[in-house]
């Protein structure tokens, strides 16, 4: 890096300071004084941080601003609501050399995204089941490049660049696990639903090389347990799958979220499909409560976590374990 300046997670309010930053998002606003400003967002590898421009003109180009690329910033540590803000005095777009390092600034997966794809075509590979395994690797394969940086949400868990081979990586360990608890379980189907549930979160979202996404049209129109399903009926009857393959496959992606109110018309109705759903769900809220309480020291309480009914999750205060 040609530039080295003060991470978002060591943000000390009342100072001045110089950082390099991806900039998330900007808007124009009009303060109560009735004066424009920008409203910002910042980010890095360790957080982010909301910036407010006051200093613009009405008639500003929000297009000198290009979104999802490093900026050098030189700005004032304040306090909105009890959280740092910068107020901007400069900033401006970084120096090439150093845009070429901006994936390094992007929260992302604690794996290479080159290991996990291994592991998820290792997994792949387990399934004996010739139809299943055919579909699974048709839809892997269609998708590889983008589940190298795609997230597995815009805003929840896994929010974060390849956040969505993340996900799937750590639900096919659980599975596994699980499976050599329970003898009875189908590793075929259980193996292949995990695979399969969250792949059409590609066409759900449109998402930059960073990880950064937002929702599609079709994402907005149909959601992606719907273009999921679609996909798998497209790519059988382009192999010739049996109808009961198909209609198994299908059924472990339209019931994956369980209630018809968090998306799933249908609830799990076999053992592979209800116990995708509680992987899913628990690797979610693993994820959750490691994100809340990743900053939290022990005998304290995170704020409301949203996706966890704004529970103030605890971290315990045991000290060291007693051997």
């Amino acid at each position: 890096m040609k530039f080295e300046g003060v991470p978002i997670a060591e943000l000390k309010v009342g100072e001045t300071v110089n950082g390099i930053y991806v900039l998330k998002t900007r808007e124009m606003r009009t303060g109560s004084n009735k004066k424009p400003f920008l409203d910002l967002v910042f980010m890095d590898a360790t957080g982010e941080v909301p910036g407010k421009d006051w200093n613009v003109a009405s008639e500003y180009d929000l297009s000198a601003l290009p979104l999802h690329k490093l900026y050098y910033v030189n700005a004032r540590v304040d306090t909105w609501k009890d959280s740092p803000q910068l107020s901007v005095n400069r900033m401006k777009v970084a120096e090439e050399e150093d845009q070429a390092e901006i994936v390094t600034f992007v929260p992302s997966a604690p794996l290479a995204p080159e290991q996990m794809l291994a592991e998820v075509y290792e997994y792949a590979g387990r399934i004996r089941n010739t139809e299943i395994r055919s579909i699974v690797l048709s839809m892997l394969d269609d998708r590889e490049q983008k589940l190298m940086y795609y997230p597995a949400a815009k805003s929840l868990h896994h929010a974060i660049r390849s956040g969505l081979l993340y996900h799937v990586v750590r639900m096919l360990r659980s599975a596994d696990a699980i499976a050599g608890v329970y003898p009875s379980v189908d590793t075929d189907l259980l193996f292949a639903g995990v695979l399969l549930h969250d792949l059409a979160k590609m066409d759900e979202m449109d998402a930059s090389e960073l990880g950064m996404a937002d929702y599609s049209k079709a994402g907005k129109l149909l959601g992606h347990i719907v273009i999921g399903i679609t996909e798998i009926d497209r790519v059988s009857r382009e192999i010739g799958a049996s109808p009961e393959v198909v209609l198994v496959l299908k059924h472990m992606v339209l019931s994956h979220h369980e209630k018809a109110e968090y998306g799933s018309p249908k609830p799990p109705m076999f053992l592979e499909a209800e116990l995708l759903h509680h992987i899913d769900t628990i690797d979610a809220r693993v994820y959750d409560y490691d994100n809340a309480l990743k900053d939290i020291k022990p005998g304290g309480f995170s704020e409301p976590v949203w996706s966890l009914d704004k529970r103030n999750l605890y971290r315990p205060a045991l000290g060291e374990p007693v051997l």
